[in-house]
């Protein structure tokens, strides 16, 4: 028997690894933000969050300062969050279309959500080490999901971080260009991958990534997946 996603999360939760990213999460967690005042934050790694039989895998950049390094759950508390989950509940993979904080009654059907850096880093850059330090918890997840059919990497980061990733699992294949709704077969023994806009505020607000561009992704997955 593999490892569990449980003890994966432990030990990401527990995980100091990047110094800069220690003081960063910390320091906003000490801080906080006017309007979160009331709120004891997270300020730790933010584990995978989800379905462990999960078919579909959702890979992001990282917890947003406010967001998930608030309230310790994977898209939850932000602009990104509120439009990931809302369009996850208008497919059919979430219980309602709304994630606020980790007591809010959230069920993910069929989805597990992570991201490639599991601390809030600033100005949202994690540095390219950062990310190779954090890597072996993205492999280690893809070890322990054993239905997986399909991952929707969100922004360029994350895609390029999934495919790291795969590699350290055998992938030789090539390294797909990023492309907002592409579908990139991967091959015998892998998943397909789904490349998709990050739901940020500065794409949705924009209208670089729209609701109903969003849900064609979700559509497309769903007909990808196979019983």
């Amino acid at each position: 028997m593999g490892e569990s996603l449980e003890e994966i999360a432990r030990e990401v939760i527990a995980c100091r690894r990047c110094p800069r990213l220690v003081a960063y999460r910390e320091a906003v967690a000490r801080r906080k933000r006017r309007q979160f005042r009331d709120w004891e934050y997270w300020g730790r790694p933010v584990p995978g969050f989800g379905d462990p039989q999960a078919r579909v895998l959702v890979v992001g950049l990282a917890p947003a300062a406010h967001g998930a390094n608030r309230t310790g759950r994977m898209f939850t508390g932000d602009g990104s969050g509120d439009f990931l989950i809302a369009a996850l509940y208008r497919a059919g993979f979430a219980n309602q279309p709304a994630s606020t904080h980790r007591e809010d009654g959230l069920v993910l059907w069929d989805v597990y959500l992570t991201a490639v850096v599991r601390c809030a880093p600033p100005d949202n850059q994690p540095s390219p080490e950062e990310q190779a330090r954090c890597r072996p918890y993205l492999v280690r997840e893809l070890r322990a999901l054993p239905r997986l059919q399909v991952v929707v990497t969100l922004g360029q980061i994350a895609t390029e971080g999934f495919i790291r990733a795969l590699r350290e699992l055998g992938y030789e294949g090539p390294r797909p260009a990023f492309r907002h709704g592409a579908v990139h077969p991967l091959g015998p023994g892998w998943p397909v991958l789904v490349t998709s806009y990050h739901p940020s505020r500065q794409n949705t607000q924009t209208g670089r990534l729209t609701p109903e561009m969003f849900d064609a992704v979700w559509e497309t997955v769903r007909r990808l997946l196979k019983d």
